[in-house]
């Protein structure tokens, strides 16, 4: 038992953060995402050692925690007369001020594209695994890629793009 619980916790040291970052796209709130990802390290452990790739298997209850977490959230929103005002990061020499400005952008997706940019994206995953991880067809996950980066680059602006190239 001593022997499973320290190769967990070498896991958790090695991979923790990677996991975080794409938790922390996936909800784009750094507190949600550390919530993702404790969620998805506890049901981790129940299973550890895991058939297979333990990147791929925390991937995937991760996806599964989010989405049942936003659904839960959906049935407890209310609708609202206006929305509230967004804010735009006008200056893009500050890396932390590009990167919130791109979360901020990633938000504003449907949440089937922005899974799908974050998995393909920020985490390097192939097309056939962001599928399997998301229950759907390689051609969804592409249809939602091309529709997800086209409106991000109407979020962003050409001239974001002009300046930073991707």
């Amino acid at each position: 038992m001593a022997d499973i619980d320290e190769r967990f916790a070498t896991y958790v040291r090695d991979r923790g953060q990677q996991h975080l970052r794409v938790a922390a796209l996936l909800t784009g709130d750094w507190h949600a995402a550390q919530d993702l990802v404790q969620t998805s390290l506890v049901k981790l452990y129940r299973a550890w050692p895991p058939d297979g790739d333990p990147d791929a298997y925390l991937r995937r209850i991760m996806v599964n925690t989010h989405r049942s977490w936003w659904r839960a959230r959906w049935r407890r929103e209310t609708p609202h007369a206006s929305l509230p005002e967004t804010v735009t990061v006008e200056d893009f020499t500050d890396g932390h001020a590009l990167g919130a400005q791109v979360r901020q952008a990633l938000l504003a997706l449907p949440r089937q594209q922005r899974s799908v940019l974050v998995l393909r994206y920020c985490a390097d995953l192939p097309e056939s695994e962001v599928a399997s991880l998301l229950g759907c067809s390689i051609g969804t996950v592409k249809t939602h890629s091309h529709r997800g980066l086209r409106a991000l680059r109407e979020i962003l602006g050409e001239e974001h793009y002009e300046r930073h190239g991707s």
